[in-house]
C-alpha cells in the first residue's frame, strides 16, 4: 500500500512539474528585456542581435520553444547557457552541490539549535528562559538575511580578526587546499561523458562529503570553516520557526492526559518528556523541517551573493538579469523537483512517525 502510494504521488507530481515549467518557460520570455543586449551590451547593433536571435532559435513562436525544449528536457538535455556559452546540464553539475551543501548545513543547524530550545521553552513554560527563547525567535524571523550575513562576516571576519574564533568571510575552499575527487583517488574508470560521469562530479563537489572520502582532513577542516557563516546565516530564519513549532507543539502534548498518567505513574520527567511528549509532538516539526529544506534550496541568493559562493542561487539571479533562459527554466525545474521529494518524504514519514496513521 505505501509503493502504491508512493507511485500516486509521483504520478501526481508530473502535472506539477510541467506547470512549473510552462509559468517560468512563459515569464521568462513576457518580462522586459532583450537578451541579446543583456548579453552583447547595448551597443549591439539589429543585425547583430537579430543573428543572435536565430542563432539561440528564439525567433520561433513560443509554443514550438516550449515543445522544443520539452523532447530536449525528456532526453536529458536542458539546452545551453546564452551567457556561458555551455550546456546547463554542465551548469547544474557544478553549482548544485553549493547550494544543496549550504542547505543542508543550514538545516542542520537550525535543527539542533532550535529543537532543544522549543523544548526547553516549553518545559520552562512563563519562565525566563521561555520569555528569552521566544523573543529571540521573533527577532531571528525579522533579521534579514543579507543584514545579518554582513554583521557575522563583520564581527567574526574583522572584529575577531586576531583571535581564534576569526572565520572567512568568503569563498568555499582556501586556496592551495588539494580536493581531488574521490573517483580520481580511488582509481576508478568512468565514461567520458554521460549521466554516471555527471553523478560522480556531482557528488564529488560536495566538499565534505568528498573530504570524508578520500581522507582528506585538512579539507573537512577548511570547509567546514567557510561554511559556518553562510549556515548561520541562512539558518536563523528556519531555525526560529523550528523552535517555535516544538515550542507549540510540546504544549500541546503536556496538557494531553497520557501525559499526566504517565507523570502519576511515577516516571522520571526526562522518560515524560523526551520518550512520551516530544515523539508525539514530532509531526508538525517533520513537516516545518521539510517545508524550510525546501525554502532553503530556493532562498540562498542573498546568502550566496554575500559570501561569494558560486551556488545555483548565485547563478540563477545573474541568470535572470542576463535573461539566459535555459539557466532559468533549468534551475527552477530542479528546486520544484526537490520541493515535490521534501513533501514525499514528509508525508511517508508521517506513517513511521504515527503508526495510527495509514497512507492508502
Amino acid at each position: 500500500m505505501m509503493i502504491q502510494y508512493m507511485i500516486r504521488r509521483i504520478l501526481s507530481s508530473i502535472p506539477v512539474l510541467l506547470g512549473i515549467l510552462l509559468v517560468t518557460f512563459a515569464l521568462a520570455r513576457l518580462i522586459p528585456g532583450d537578451p541579446c543586449r543583456a548579453i552583447l551590451g547595448e551597443k549591439a547593433t539589429q543585425e547583430v542581435c537579430d543573428r543572435f536571435i536565430r542563432e539561440k532559435g528564439l525567433d520561433k513562436p513560443i509554443h514550438i520553444q516550449f515543445g522544443i525544449y520539452l523532447s530536449e528536457m525528456a532526453r536529458g538535455d536542458f539546452g545551453e547557457s546564452i551567457r556561458y556559452g555551455m550546456p546547463v546540464t554542465r551548469l547544474l553539475v557544478e553549482r548544485l552541490p553549493m547550494t544543496v551543501e549550504l542547505s543542508f548545513s543550514a538545516l542542520i543547524v537550525s535543527i539542533i539549535i532550535g529543537i532543544p530550545l522549543g523544548v526547553i521553552s516549553a518545559v520552562r513554560h512563563n519562565s525566563w528562559v521561555d520569555v528569552t527563547t521566544m523573543v529571540w525567535a521573533n527577532t531571528g524571523v525579522s533579521m534579514p538575511v543579507f543584514w545579518l550575513g554582513l554583521m557575522l562576516a563583520y564581527v567574526f571576519s574583522l572584529l575577531l580578526k586576531d583571535t581564534p574564533f576569526w572565520l572567512p568571510p568568503s569563498g568555499r575552499v582556501s586556496p592551495g587546499i588539494p580536493n581531488d575527487p574521490f573517483y580520481e583517488v580511488w582509481g576508478l574508470t568512468l565514461p567520458a561523458e554521460g549521466f554516471l560521469l555527471a553523478m560522480f562530479q556531482f557528488l564529488s563537489r560536495l566538499h565534505i562529503l568528498n573530504s570524508l572520502l578520500t581522507a582528506n582532513w585538512e579539507l573537512l577542516k577548511d570547509s567546514t570553516t567557510h561554511l559556518i557563516l553562510p549556515a548561520l546565516a541562512l539558518g536563523t530564519i528556519p531555525m526560529a520557526l523550528i523552535a517555535r513549532m516544538a515550542r507549540s507543539a510540546m504544549l500541546d502534548v503536556l496538557g494531553q492526559d497520557y501525559i499526566r498518567t504517565a507523570r502519576a505513574k511515577g516516571l522520571k520527567r526526562s522518560a515524560v518528556i523526551y520518550k512520551h511528549a516530544f515523539r508525539n509532538s514530532l509531526l508538525p516539526l517533520v513537516t516545518v523541517i521539510g517545508l524550510s529544506l525546501g525554502g532553503l534550496l530556493g532562498g540562498a541568493v542573498l546568502t550566496e551573493t554575500i559570501f561569494g559562493l558560486s551556488g545555483v542561487g548565485r547563478t540563477l539571479y545573474d541568470a535572470i538579469t542576463a535573461r539566459d533562459y535555459g539557466i532559468v527554466q533549468a534551475f527552477t525545474v530542479v528546486i520544484a523537483f526537490f520541493f515535490v521529494a521534501l513533501n514525499l518524504i514528509v508525508d511517508v514519514s508521517y506513517a513511521y512517525l504515527d503508526p495510527r496513521i495509514r497512507l492508502t
